[in-house]
């Protein structure tokens, strides 16, 4: 594309201006049916299921099957507004070492804000229209305590929608709400499909949404227990946040003014459960995989990608690193990579038709792919909710098992070590994202030397892991060095076998 040439801003009048290189939708968006209304619509989302759906319209012989998003938080309204000024058309930038390529997708054709209109959001997906209401609202919208699994009852924003069920402010409420409204008229219920990364996350939105329910409104809860499908799902495409280098990039190599493109990976993967009570897409025809059980699936994932990418996160920050491909560039962090991976797998299930080998040595070259550009910050980001889904059971069954558990145990370390230190070694401040950060910082200050505090914090460790002696030992013996030799030293003591 000429740089020089003028830029053709995104919307439906002007996809027929786009260059030949920039894939266009090629199906009547007109003719979409909001079959779906999706909760979260970040840039996993648009990298991921939408693509998925934009596959699938292509094709002939297929339902007419759109999607609206729903905002649930005030700060979604930048979304909102950067989708509707483009009719909801974005462009999916897909990069790799051997060169990037650019789509238009298109089967968004809506967007809700609820804190603008609660009745508005509520009344799409108690329309009968809707027949899948789908989320990607991260850990934190469950409302879960992450040590205990139990419902948080008593956080203030359940009790506001349990007090006020017309105008709730959280992603439970909304659903409930828009459920007890199609059994009052009579209605089929929706699907509620979680895509967040939670094992087993179908049986937590269920959990979640029936616990809410039961404080409220009983009647809905036997309702939603008797009717509604919750399919677990496993969901894979590394998507970092999308930067004003990428907004400006996709503006010069394609011509194309896109307000939020999202910029991702070639690899997808989407396995999901077939349990759906008011019919589905037929995602199986581009590329998902629809099985009865997707527990092994999601338990290779989590403990070999989300593990490793917490294992890079806190040591990468620490060190420092700004992007992960440039902590796979590094001999040292990368060995110390493969040799987690090592520590993990007995305890990372076996599926006829994988290659768990053949997985590892796909994640390594996924992370060290040199032109995504995410960010440490990102997969450092919300410590406190991934530790306890993504780390602690891999060290739990270990142990039971008597495997070695040292690298697990550092990366905990490391946790603890980058919230209580603060700075990398460079003395530069570490930008801590996480919800607990004012809480869990003051407490790991105190746990430089002796982890304990720390591992007192029962909403993240539970109490099984903080009563075993070898891994409080562990986990100290990993502050100490990191204090004493810093991120490199200890990490070749501990690849060496003298930690």
């Amino acid at each position: 594309m000429d740089t020089n040439s003028s830029k053709v801003r995104l919307s439906n009048a002007n996809l027929g201006m786009l260059s030949s290189e920039v894939q266009v939708p090629r199906y009547d968006r007109s003719q979409l049916q909001q079959h779906t209304v999706h909760l979260g619509v970040g840039g996993f989302h648009r990298a991921h299921q939408a693509v998925y759906l934009d596959d699938l319209l292509t094709l002939k012989g297929t339902e007419r099957w759109g999607e609206c998003g729903l905002g649930v938080l005030q700060s979604d309204g930048k979304m909102r507004d950067a989708l509707k000024g483009q009719d909801y058309l974005y462009t999916v930038v897909e990069r790799s070492a051997s060169g990037q390529t650019a789509r238009v997708i298109g089967s968004l054709v809506d967007y809700v804000l609820a804190p603008e209109n609660r009745d508005a959001a509520i009344e799409k997906m108690a329309s009968p229209e809707t027949r899948i209401v789908s989320l990607t609202i991260t850990e934190g919208g469950y409302f879960i305590d992450e040590g205990s699994g139990d419902f948080l009852v008593d956080h203030p924003d359940i009790q506001h929608d349990v007090r006020n069920p017309a105008a709730p402010v959280t992603s439970m409420g909304l659903i409930a709400e828009a459920l007890n409204r199609r059994s009052q008229r009579g209605l089929a219920p929706f699907t509620v499909m979680s895509c967040d990364n939670l094992q087993g996350n179908g049986h937590v939105i269920k959990k979640v949404l029936l616990a809410f329910s039961s404080l409220e409104n009983p009647a809905l809860e036997r309702w939603i227990s008797d009717n509604v499908a919750f399919p677990n799902s496993m969901v894979d495409r590394i998507t970092p946040a999308t930067t004003a280098a990428d907004i400006a990039s996709v503006s010069e190599r394609f011509g194309l003014e896109d307000a939020w493109p999202v910029v991702t990976e070639p690899f997808r993967q989407w396995v999901i459960e077939d349990t759906f009570c008011n019919g589905r897409p037929q995602w199986e025809r581009v590329g998902a995989e629809m099985i009865s059980d997707v527990a092994p699936y999601e338990i290779m994932k989590m403990r070999l990608l989300n593990g490793s990418h917490l294992a890079m996160a806190y040591l990468g920050a620490l060190f420092p690193f700004t992007y992960v491909h440039e902590i796979m560039a590094d001999s040292l962090f990368s060995l110390f990579i493969l040799k987690f991976m090592e520590e993990v797998t007995p305890v990372v299930p076996k599926i006829n038709g994988v290659s768990v080998a053949e997985y590892k040595q796909s994640l390594i070259e996924r992370f060290a792919n040199p032109t995504i550009n995410d960010q440490v910050t990102r997969i450092a980001s919300e410590g406190s909710a991934k530790i306890p889904k993504w780390l602690l059971p891999s060290i739990v069954e270990l142990l039971d098992q008597g495997g070695s558990t040292n690298l697990l145990s550092l990366v905990v370390a490391s946790w603890i070590f980058y919230l209580g230190r603060g700075v990398n070694e460079r003395d530069q401040p570490l930008d801590i994202i996480d919800a607990r950060r004012a809480e869990l910082t003051v407490v790991a200050r105190k746990a430089l030397i002796d982890p304990c505090p720390m591992l007192a914090v029962k909403s993240v460790f539970g109490e099984k892991l903080p009563a075993n002696p070898h891994f409080v030992q562990s986990v100290e013996n990993g502050l100490k060095m990191l204090a004493e030799s810093g991120v490199a030293g200890t990490m070749r003591n501990y690849l060496a076998g003298s930690a």
